[in-house]
C-alpha cells in the first residue's frame, strides 16, 4: 500500500534529523474546522498541553500547526455507562487505546513544501493517517526564522514556546515596527515589563527609534520589579548613548536618581485648540465648547489659553465697569461665546494651573527639542513623574508633541521622495491606556488614529499598550500589525483582541487558559504564525547576553537547523 501511495504522491517527507516523538495519527477534520488527531495508546494524554506544536508529515509536504483542544472518546459509548474497573491494572490496560483513547484538535496553519525554505500558508490538509509528531527545534526555527538568500533581517528571541524548553521564538524586527503593534492584557499581568522587553530589542538591533511615553517612569531608568530594581533602557549595555531620557518633573526624576537628559516645557502660546480637543473624554468638555476653544484661537491668537486662565479675571469679566479692556467680556457682549460656556472652560482648564510643566513662555520647542534627538537616531523616553497619575496631563503632552513630530515626519518624508537617504529614521510612538487616545468617535479625528491608518506611509507606526481593547475603535485595531495578548477575562476584550484573525474561536481557547505571568500569545504581522510563549526573563542574565553580544551570535542560527533538517554536513 505505502509503495502504491508513492507512486502517486510521490515519497513520504523527510523525517528531520533529530527524530520527534510520534504522538498519532489523523483520523479526520477540515481546513476550516481543524485536525482531528488519534493518539497513539503509549501517550500520556496528561503530557500534552493546549498551544503545543506539532508537525502533521504528508507524502510531499510537512504541516506545521498548534493543540487547540484535547479531549476523550471512546470506542464504545456504553464505556461511559459500565466502565471497567479501575483498580484491576489487566482490564484496564486493554481497554485503553483501543476502547477508549484520547484526541486532540490541531489547527493546520503554514505548510513546509520540499525545497522551498518559506513557510507557506496551508491551503489544504494531510490525507488520512497522516503521522503526527511533536515539532523538533530545527522545525520551529525553520517555519520562525526561515534564511532567505539575499535578504537579512533582524530578530529578536522573545521566549519559548510552552513545554518546548531551551528552544527560543524569534521576533521579525523589521516586521514588528513597519506596521502599528500592540500589547493588550488585564491588570497585573506584565504588560509592561513584555513592553519594555519588545522595545530593548528594537533599540538594540537598531530595528527603529522610539518616543515612550513614559506614564509610571519605568521604562527609562530603573525602575521597581517583583525581585528589586530592574534596569531601564538608558541602563541596558549598548543602549546608554542609544537612549535619552526627558522629564516633565524634574524634582521627581532627581528622588528616584534618573539621569535624565532633557527637561520638557510647553508655553501657553504654544497649545492650540487641536492639543486640548482630545481631553473631552477625559475632563468632560462638550461639542460646544470644544467649538469655543476655536474661536478664541481665532479671536485672540496665540495668547488665547493665557488669557483665558488668567487668574485675577474672573468669568466673562466679572466685576468690569467697561469692556473695553477685557478681551473675554467683550467676546461675551458681541455674543460670540456665552457667558456660561465661559466660566465652564475657565473651570475645566483650570486644572492647568497645577501643571508646573505649562510656562507662560517656553525657552525652547519642546516638540522641536525632541524631534532633533531622533532624527539624530536616538530614542527618547518621557517620565511623567508625579504627573503620571493625572489622566490630563498625559493626553495632553502626548497629543501635544505627538502632533507636531508627525507633521515634521509628513514633511521630511514628502520632501525626500525619490530619495531615501533623506527620509527621517523609523520612529515607533508607546502609548500607554491608548483607548483614550483612540475611542470609536474620536479616533478617526486624532493623530494617532491617523497614524495607526497610514501604516508604515510616514516611518511612524504605534506600539499601544492597554487593557481594555474593546474601547479601542475597531477600525484602528484592524491596523494593528502585531498582537502581544497575555490574559484577558472580559469576553468583549477577548473578541476585540482577536478580531479580524483567523481561527479566532480557537485561539480564545489557548488565550483563556495563559498564566498570569510571563506567558503571552503572539499573532500578526512579525510571526508567521500565533505562538504561545513563556517570556524570556529581563534580569541580569539577559543584561549579560547584551554585554556580550550574544544576540547577535543567534543570527546564523537558522542556517544551521536548516542544513541539519536537509542532512547536509556542515562545513
Amino acid at each position: 500500500m505505502a509503495s502504491e501511495l508513492e507512486a502517486i504522491f510521490g515519497a513520504r517527507s523527510a523525517p528531520p534529523a533529530m527524530e520527534a516523538r510520534r504522538l498519532g495519527m489523523v483520523i479526520g477534520g477540515s481546513l476550516s474546522e481543524g485536525l482531528v488527531v488519534k493518539l497513539d495508546p503509549r501517550i500520556a494524554i496528561e503530557g500534552l498541553a493546549v498551544g503545543r506544536y506539532v508537525v502533521i508529515r504528508g507524502y510531499r509536504r510537512r504541516f506545521f500547526g498548534m493543540i487547540t483542544d484535547i479531549r476523550l472518546d471512546s470506542a464504545n459509548p456504553d464505556l461511559a455507562r459500565m466502565p471497567p474497573d479501575p483498580d484491576d491494572p489487566l482490564i484496564r490496560d486493554m481497554v485503553a487505546g483501543i476502547g477508549v483513547f484520547g484526541q486532540i484538535h490541531v489547527q493546520p496553519m503554514l505548510v513546509l513544501e520540499e525545497n522551498d525554505p518559506l513557510p507557506r500558508p496551508v491551503k489544504t490538509v494531510p490525507a488520512h493517517f497522516s503521522p503526527v509528531y511533536e515539532a523538533t527545534e530545527e522545525e520551529v526555527h525553520a517555519i520562525f526564522r526561515p534564511r532567505v538568500k539575499g535578504r537579512e533581517e533582524r530578530y529578536f528571541v522573545i521566549g519559548e514556546p510552552l513545554d518546548m524548553p531551551g528552544v527560543r521564538i524569534p521576533l521579525n524586527l523589521d516586521r514588528f515596527v513597519e506596521r502599528s503593534s500592540g500589547v493588550f492584557g488585564k491588570s497585573g499581568t506584565g504588560k509592561t515589563f513584555l513592553t519594555r522587553l519588545l522595545l530593548a530589542g528594537v533599540i538594540y538591533h537598531n530595528a527603529s527609534v522610539a518616543l515612550v511615553f513614559d506614564m509610571h517612569n519605568e521604562y527609562g531608568w530603573s525602575a521597581p520589579g517583583e525581585e528589586g530594581l530592574v534596569k531601564g533602557l538608558k541602563q541596558l549595555p549598548e543602549c546608554f548613548s542609544r537612549v535619552v531620557i526627558a522629564t516633565l518633573d524634574e524634582d521627581s526624576s532627581r528622588r528616584r536618581n534618573s539621569r535624565y537628559d532633557l527637561v520638557v516645557r510647553i508655553g501657553y502660546d504654544q497649545i492650540e485648540p487641536e492639543d486640548v480637543e482630545l481631553l473631552r473624554g477625559v475632563i468632560g468638555l462638550s461639542e460646544v465648547q470644544i467649538g469655543a476653544l476655536y474661536m478664541l484661537r481665532r479671536r485672540l491668537g496665540r495668547d488665547w489659553l493665557r488669557i483665558l486662565l488668567e487668574e485675577d479675571r474672573g468669568p466673562a469679566g466679572e466685576g468690569e465697569e467697561e469692556t473695553g479692556g477685557d478681551p473675554l467680556a467683550e467676546l461675551v457682549e458681541r455674543d460670540l461665546i456665552t457667558s456660561s460656556t465661559l466660566g465652564a472652560l475657565q473651570r475645566k482648564l483650570g486644572l492647568f494651573h497645577r501643571f508646573r510643566f505649562l510656562v507662560p513662555q517656553a525657552s525652547e520647542d519642546a516638540a522641536q527639542a525632541i524631534l532633533s534627538r531622533i532624527l539624530e537616531g536616538q530614542s527618547v523616553v518621557l517620565e511623567f513623574g508625579r504627573y503620571g497619575n493625572d489622566m490630563a496631563a498625559y493626553v495632553l503632552v502626548a497629543n501635544y508633541l505627538t502632533r507636531r513630530i508627525h507633521a515634521e515626519y509628513v514633511r521630511r518624508k514628502e520632501a525626500a521622495l525619490g530619495d531615501s537617504s533623506r527620509e527621517p529614521p523609523h520612529l515607533v510612538i508607546v502609548v500607554e491606556e491608548a483607548h483614550k487616545f483612540l475611542q470609536p468617535g474620536i479616533a478617526e479625528h486624532t493623530v494617532f488614529g491617523t497614524i495607526a491608518r497610514e501604516l508604515r506611509k510616514y516611518n511612524v507606526t504605534l506600539l499601544i499598550v492597554d487593557q481594555r481593547p474593546s474601547q479601542i475603535d475597531s477600525e484602528v485595531l484592524s491596523q494593528i500589525g502585531t498582537r502581544v495578548l497575555c490574559l484577558l477575562d472580559h469576553e468583549e476584550d477577548v473578541r476585540a483582541a482577536l478580531a479580524g484573525i483567523s481561527g479566532a474561536s480557537r485561539l480564545r481557547e489557548v488565550l483563556a487558559r495563559l498564566e498570569t505571568k510571563q506567558q503571552a500569545l503572539l499573532l500578526g504581522h512579525a510571526v508567521p504564525m500565533p505562538v504561545v510563549v513563556r517570556t524570556r526573563s529581563y534580569d541580569a542574565s539577559f543584561y549579560e547576553e547584551l554585554a556580550k553580544g550574544a544576540l547577535e551570535a543567534e543570527k546564523d542560527l537558522a542556517d544551521r537547523y536548516l542544513r541539519a533538517m536537509r542532512g547536509e554536513d556542515e562545513d
